[in-house]
């Protein structure tokens, strides 16, 4: 992992604080945001949310076939006692992650997960992704990223994030395109309360390299 869990930043890590947090600067809206344009959910739809926290993505996600995989036993705990009847849930770390563990999903999600973690387990992630996702499944990804036109706001809070592997968009997209040979990149600045940059990938066809590990 490549994240910082001192100091104050280290009350992020219970789950009640958490969400009380991410509700406060907005973050409801960017789940919106990440559902209602990449993931587009359909009743039966197999949705893998790797770094799920608590597991609050499940409340816009009606209807899916739904597993969320987290880090933190403290969270998965959370979301087991909120949601556990809505989906399954795991503790597993990125480099768990394996097709034949965890089966076939349409659609696998990485929200705030990238600059978390360091570019060996970013790459393990869009590897196993490729080889968990069905026939025209897509991978999508959500991150704080640095960008030239970021205000200064959004830069000091950027650069305060947990996570210590922060890119500029670019950046995120080679890393994807090393297992994906589509990738759509999108940036915004403005989908939180507070001065903030995000880059969202939508990422499918998985290299041909990449399917020959299978």
């Amino acid at each position: 992992m490549a994240q910082t869990t001192k100091g104050i930043r280290s009350v992020l890590s219970i789950p009640l604080v958490y969400e009380t947090f991410q509700k406060a600067v907005g973050s409801p809206r960017v789940r919106r945001e990440i559902v209602e344009k990449y993931v587009k959910p359909v009743p039966g739809l197999r949705v893998l949310d790797v770094g799920c926290g608590p597991g609050d993505l499940i409340e816009h996600l009606p209807g899916v076939a739904y597993t969320g995989t987290d880090l933190s036993a403290a969270y998965i705990e959370s979301a087991r006692r909120r949601f556990g009847d809505r989906g399954r849930y795991l503790v597993a770390r990125v480099s768990d992650l394996e097709a034949s563990a965890l089966g076939e999903f349409d659609i696998v999600i990485a929200k705030s997960l990238l600059h978390h973690i360091d570019e060996d387990e970013a790459l393990h992630l869009f590897h196993a992704a490729s080889r968990m996702l069905a026939k025209d499944g897509r991978l999508v990804t959500l991150d704080a990223a640095y960008t030239p036109d970021m205000s200064r706001g959004s830069r000091f809070v950027v650069s305060r994030d947990r996570g210590q592997s922060i890119l500029t968009p670019e950046g995120y997209e080679e890393l994807a395109r090393r297992a994906f040979s589509q990738v759509e990149v999108a940036v915004h600045h403005d989908l939180l309360r507070i001065p903030y940059t995000h880059v969202f990938m939508s990422c499918g066809r998985p290299l041909v390299q990449t399917k020959r590990e299978r």
